[in-house]
C-alpha cells in the first residue's frame, strides 16, 4: 500500500467529496481491523489569519475524526466513507484506544 503522507506531503490529504468540494484532511493514524485498512482523520480547520492550519483539540466536538477505509476500485486505491453506523463505532472505539494508548501509561 503506498504511503499516502509521501504523495500529499506530510500528513495532509486533499479530498473531494461527492458534491466535488475539496478539503485537507490531517492524517492521524492508519490501523487493520478484521482485514481491512482504516484510516483517522482531522479536518484541516484554516489559521485564524488565513495562513496555516491550526491545531484541533481531540476533544472538541466541533471538528470530529473522520474515519475512512482503503479500498480498491478499478485497480485504483481510493479512500471511502465506512459502511455502516456499527462499522464507524467499532473502528472509532479501535482509534481512541490506539490514540489514547499512550497518554493512559503516564
Amino acid at each position: 500500500m503506498p504511503d499516502m503522507s509521501e504523495e500529499f506531503g506530510p500528513d495532509f490529504i486533499t479530498v473531494t467529496d461527492e458534491d466535488g468540494n475539496e478539503f485537507e484532511l490531517e492524517h492521524l493514524d492508519t490501523l487493520e481491523y478484521n482485514g481491512q485498512t482504516y484510516m483517522a482523520f482531522f479536518p484541516a480547520v484554516p489559521g485564524e489569519d488565513g495562513e496555516g492550519v491550526q491545531d484541533v483539540d481531540l476533544d472538541d466536538e466541533e471538528y470530529g475524526l473522520i474515519i475512512l477505509k482503503a479500498v480498491t476500485v478499478d485497480g485504483e486505491e481510493q479512500l471511502s466513507t465506512l459502511d455502516s453506523e456499527e462499522e464507524l463505532e467499532l473502528v472509532y472505539q479501535q482509534f481512541m484506544e490506539s490514540l489514547f494508548a499512550d497518554e493512559e501509561e503516564t
